[in-house]
């Protein structure tokens, strides 16, 4: 009797065919590494709950960033933890907050180095939510916007070489669009997260960036886990008013959101994948109950190969290693 031949069972018995056919490639350029900036000096403060990860004061960024730049990651993506936080945000748009005078230490160091900015309100108000909260504890969509842009302009005009809106705020890329074109600013991009849930995966980084909200929740303004068409509207919309890069996130329970959104766009896209999801992999590798390497490999795979262009992860440096090891 004759059986169907199963080529691709003979050309993943030797380790140099299986390269050569592999159909989704990880790559050191694929990777985006967040870096969380602090107040103060001489601090280099490890987040508990993200083994590996750190608060640094900008005068302890230095070590870190010629390491990111030697394992030739491209970017890294910077979020702030001010001094003070109040009402209207305002540390987060001081031409000498965090943030700015990190992107001014970083670029000074590493011009090479893309700087990408993280643009919310929720590090630095004093309540957490991502916009402006009125007295009845709803948040004031439009009178966030005036803030999320000057804070956006002031990381451009600090040498941020991107901004990444990240509140979820409705009509925020389109303003923030606006106000960096009028004041010369057109050739900065603007990656968009676009389709942000509502997820339990964020818990870790609202330690490392000190900014659980007060009171309520973020869901009236970040998605719904169970909607895929709310998804393509919000990137839809996003794409219109301007957005250069559209994002997903989180990555891991989200891939085929991220799947159906390039396919249907096409667009420059995005995935991030959070803090729940590295610290996971983390906490199980520490246990013994997973081989780390090979299961941040897989999961950062399928991240690329459910269609991100970009990975913001931090298991970037690691898989860094691992990859230029070879």
């Amino acid at each position: 009797m004759t059986f169907p031949v199963n080529r691709m069972r003979r050309l993943r018995a030797n380790e140099n065919l299986r390269d050569m056919v592999r159909e989704t490639h990880l790559n050191v350029k694929d990777f985006i590494y967040p870096l969380f900036v602090t107040y103060g000096k001489d601090k280099q403060i490890p987040i508990q709950s993200m083994p590996g990860v750190f608060q640094f004061s900008v005068d302890q960024l230095h070590d870190e960033i010629k390491e990111i730049n030697s394992l030739q990651i491209p970017a890294v993506l910077l979020f702030g933890i001010p001094e003070y936080k109040d009402s209207l945000a305002s540390s987060g748009y001081d031409e000498h907050g965090v943030v700015q005078e990190a992107t001014r230490f970083i670029k000074d160091i590493c011009p090479d180095l893309l700087v990408i900015t993280d643009v919310c309100l929720c590090e630095y108000m004093d309540h957490g939510h991502c916009g402006v909260v009125e007295d009845d504890g709803t948040v004031n969509n439009d009178a966030s916007l005036e803030l999320l842009a000057r804070e956006a302009l002031s990381h451009v005009k600090a040498g941020a070489d991107m901004v990444a809106p990240s509140d979820m705020m409705d009509g925020r890329v389109g303003y923030i669009r606006k106000i960096l074109d009028s004041e010369g600013y057109d050739h900065i991009p603007i990656m968009a997260y676009a389709a942000k849930y509502a997820s339990g995966f964020y818990g870790p980084f609202r330690e490392a960036a000190e900014s659980a909200p007060q009171f309520g929740n973020r869901r009236t303004y970040q998605m719904d886990p169970a909607n895929v068409l709310e998804a393509l509207r919000e990137v839809e919309l996003d794409i219109k008013e301007g957005a250069d890069i559209v994002m997903v996130k989180p990555a891991m329970a989200y891939l085929d959101v991220l799947k159906t959104v390039k396919e249907k766009y096409g667009y420059p896209t995005a995935a991030y994948n959070v803090s729940g999801e590295y610290s996971m992999v983390k906490a199980a590798a520490e246990k013994g109950w997973i081989d780390e390497e090979s299961v941040m490999k897989e999961i950062l795979l399928s991240i690329k190969r459910a269609g991100a262009d970009m990975i913001i992860t931090y298991a970037a440096k690691d898989m860094s290693r691992i990859l230029l090891r070879r």
